[in-house]
């Protein structure tokens, strides 16, 4: 039986990564957080997620205007949060109307309908709150801010607020005998949903299997083949913990008769680094959880309870934020470096052709013959004085995985002056010229800059120097010969090319 069970497990696995290869490009959103001194600004990152990518809604944690603003005009739509302490003000029976038009207009009407604001968020898991006063607000500051958003014209915004799983009465962890705590169940939720009901918004929890996870049930979490766990009441089989979590959520609304009521997902996702020790954390971790997600979420697979369904979901998060407080693994659940490069590939990324990035052929020959490469338009890039031979070799071995290389290999073209400057010099432009020579294509985590000047000038007087004669060029090693040294991979075979952390 031991013996069958393992064979089983192999053929589960096989059949995981051969699903997850096929793993389409498909929209999810994106939790927003700028609690970081790295980042980049708010218009770029718009414009990057527009043109490159397939994340068509972003959450912020604020309203802040110029990040609500540097979303106008592009296809990307917002969630927009008000802060917790906020709701009493705004559920006051008096004031609160007049001051959530005040708000609404204040905060939101200067910018849509240029930029798409489609949910305004009454803060944020209020329910962890141990201020009864404050959990009193949220539901009528709720109704007032979809009264003002009517009132104020901006009818396409919805009102909601996440939740924390908390929410639920302790449990076995069967998702049938899921149920909302014991008070909750009767004076709280059933008039909420009841809310989102009437105005079409969605149930937003925040589902953390990280959360909850231990060594045990690890695999359960990342969706990796395992045992799974079995809900004798539906005769379901769960191998994954996501997906019970929201069936547990969709059981409880479902026991006070509002199972037709949508569910979000406000935030999941997994992170990258944690304090020494703990096991799970690491970036092939957080790569299967989000992919695993991002299945049930946006490819209509739904869950076992609600099959073939898809939910309005942000992953958690967009970047890494170093100034956030607590452990180590609050600062690293992001998805992308600063400079735009993915920390792990979830198929997020468009193709070239899809971007209007340039689309290099899908048949570069295997032997290039180097030859005179065009000027680049002005623009190369080239490492920062000051940056390590460390820094720069990371950049070579990140790089080398979308351009060609050979010709810094021995017996190459450009492989004098046979150093590591001068070799990142050459990959680290060419990895901005294939990209399209945006600024953010030569960040490399802060190593390297645009320059005006052609860096094969300085190479042929460094041959000279070196050789005591003129080299014969056989190419311009300034990076720019793409036409015969470029081999730029598809950006969604990004996840075995990792800039080093």
């Amino acid at each position: 039986m031991k013996m069958l069970l393992a064979a089983l497990l192999v053929v589960a696995a096989a059949s995981f990564r051969a699903a997850e290869a096929a793993l389409p490009s498909m929209a999810v959103g994106v939790n927003y957080g700028a609690n970081a001194d790295n980042l980049p600004p708010p218009k770029d990152v718009a414009a990057f997620l527009a043109a490159h990518t397939t994340i068509d809604r972003v959450k912020l944690f604020d309203a802040n205007p110029a990040f609500i603003s540097a979303f106008a005009n592009t296809p990307i739509s917002l969630a927009v949060s008000l802060p917790n302490s906020d709701l009493p003000s705004l559920a006051d029976k008096q004031t609160g109307l007049d001051t959530a038009r005040a708000w609404v207009r204040a905060n939101l009407s200067p910018y849509v309908p240029a930029t798409n604001v489609t949910l305004l968020l009454a803060g944020n898991e209020i329910l962890l709150s141990p201020d009864p006063n404050l959990v009193l607000s949220l539901l009528p500051a709720m109704r007032h801010l979809a009264q003002a958003l009517r009132l104020e014209g901006l009818t396409g915004v919805r009102v909601t607020t996440p939740h924390y799983l908390g929410i639920l009465a302790p449990s076995d962890g069967i998702p049938s005998n899921a149920r909302f705590r014991p008070g909750y169940d009767t004076k709280l939720f059933p008039p909420m949903l009841q809310f989102h009901r009437d105005t079409g918004s969605p149930f937003m929890v925040n589902p953390y299997p990280y959360f909850s996870y231990n060594n045990q049930t690890l695999d359960y979490a990342l969706f990796r083949p395992n045992r799974g766990v079995y809900d004798p009441n539906t005769k379901l089989n769960y191998t994954s913990m996501f997906d019970a979590q929201m069936d547990a959520i969709y059981t409880a609304m479902k026991r006070l008769g509002y199972g037709d009521v949508d569910i979000a997902v406000g935030e999941a996702g997994w992170p990258t680094q944690a304090d020494p020790g703990q096991v799970g954390v690491g970036v092939e971790e957080a790569r299967d959880f989000n992919e695993g997600m991002l299945r049930v979420v946006s490819s209509g697979k739904g869950t076992p309870l609600m099959p073939n369904r898809k939910f309005e979901t942000y992953i958690f998060s967009l970047f890494d934020e170093n100034q956030k407080p607590g452990p180590i693994a609050e600062k690293h659940f992001g998805i992308l470096n600063p400079d735009f490069t993915p920390i792990y590939d979830l198929g997020l990324l468009r193709q070239s052709s899809d971007s209007g990035a340039p689309n290099p052929s899908p048949n570069p020959s295997p032997n290039p013959s180097p030859k005179p490469a065009p000027s680049g338009g002005g623009k190369w890039c080239v490492p920062k004085a000051g940056a390590s031979d460390t820094d720069l070799q990371n950049n070579i071995n990140y790089a080398c995985g979308y351009v060609d290389c050979k010709p810094i290999q021995s017996g190459g073209a450009c492989f004098d002056p046979n150093n590591v400057q001068s070799h990142a010099a050459f990959v680290m432009n060419a990895f901005y010229q294939a990209n399209g020579r945006h600024d953010y294509d030569c960040d490399f985590k802060g190593t390297g800059a645009v320059t005006s000047n052609d860096p094969s000038k300085l190479r042929e007087l460094q041959i000279r120097l070196l050789t005591g004669r003129s080299k014969p060029w056989q190419c311009r090693c300034s990076g720019t010969n793409l036409e015969s040294t470029s081999r730029l991979k598809s950006r969604k075979r990004w996840r075995s090319k990792l800039l080093p952390n």
